[in-house]
């Protein structure tokens, strides 16, 4: 218990780290596509300009709901603060589709008063770079949110994605605009971009949601867990009424054991130790509650039950 408590920790500061490292990506990002709408004067490098202060404001987010997640469990929180991550994530949704309005808005103003590109070379190169930062970025975010648990990290990861998508798509068209002389191509395309990023913010916003709603661990985490009752589970009898969540970092898991009826409570502690040391060994970050139960309240018949022993026999 006391090393899987130190891995969690380790985890928590990096993730502290890279959410302060997301500040200073984004501080860049904005710098190098802002610098190339003033080179450009494109409605498309200006929402995608516009989208980086978005970035920014959710990069600052990420760090302070890892911050307070990271806080131990108190009076008034008795389960932790691990949630905060997915407020964190809920507001980066939010922002993404308030991002595309603005961009919408943008778009109609150069549609109805067309703007000539201006050293649409320079400002390319300069959004090129600003790209390949994005995308290096945003690759690390969501591997690294993965591996630690934060759906923070893995939000702002899937954000610079789409930021990522959307700025290859306003160099493809700005391209286009200047090789056939269409400048509607400009506009056009940023409506395009403030599209899809409307669809990115539902999509974060949705599956956000989801984590506040505690929904399950999903069916691998659970295989995972029945794996881990047969294995350690002799001298029970069976398993049943599993329930998972995600919070953050951690996976709570509960489940009802049934043990033969005359076993002491000594014996059927003991098995739930074995258990819980195995679910907590397979799935890092796993909280365990298991309630007892006689064998008359076996459900070997039902879905989702884990037959350990079909006896009703003591162990030796």
């Amino acid at each position: 218990m006391g090393t899987m408590s130190s891995r969690m920790l380790g985890s928590l500061d990096r993730t502290t780290r890279v959410a302060a490292g997301s500040i200073a990506v984004a501080l860049a990002v904005m710098g190098l596509k802002y610098v190339s709408y003033l080179w450009t004067g494109s409605a498309a490098i200006y929402s995608d300009a516009l989208e980086s202060i978005v970035n920014l404001m959710t990069a600052v987010a990420a760090l302070v709901a890892i911050r307070i997640s990271q806080q131990p469990a108190d009076r008034t929180h008795q389960f932790g603060h691990d949630k905060a991550q997915y407020f964190s994530a809920v507001l980066e949704g939010v922002l993404i589709v308030v991002a595309a309005l603005l961009i919408m808005r943008e778009a109609y103003d150069a549609f109805v008063r067309p703007r000539h590109l201006e050293d649409a070379t320079a400002g390319l190169l300069m959004n090129g770079l600003a790209t390949a930062l994005n995308g290096a970025w945003s690759w690390f975010l969501v591997s690294r949110g993965r591996a630690w648990r934060s759906p923070a990290l893995v939000a702002d990861g899937w954000h610079l994605l789409t930021d990522v998508l959307t700025s290859v798509g306003v160099v493809a068209g700005l391209v286009l605009a200047a090789v056939t002389g269409w400048s509607v191509l400009d506009p056009l395309l940023a409506v395009l971009v403030a599209l899809h990023i409307l669809i990115a913010g539902y999509n974060i916003t949705i599956d956000s949601m989801s984590g506040l709603m505690d929904r399950s661990a999903g069916a691998e985490v659970e295989a995972q867990i029945q794996a881990a009752i047969r294995s350690s589970g002799g001298g029970a009898l069976e398993a049943h009424d599993i329930r998972t969540r995600h919070a953050g970092a951690r996976t709570f898991i509960e489940f009802h054991l049934v043990v033969p009826g005359g076993m002491t409570v000594l014996e059927a502690h003991q098995i739930c130790d074995r258990i819980e040391d195995e679910v907590e060994t397979a799935i890092e970050g796993a909280e365990v509650s298991i309630h007892v139960e006689p064998d008359h309240k076996a459900k070997a018949g039902e879905r989702g039950a884990v037959v350990i022993a079909r006896t009703h026999g003591r162990p030796r």
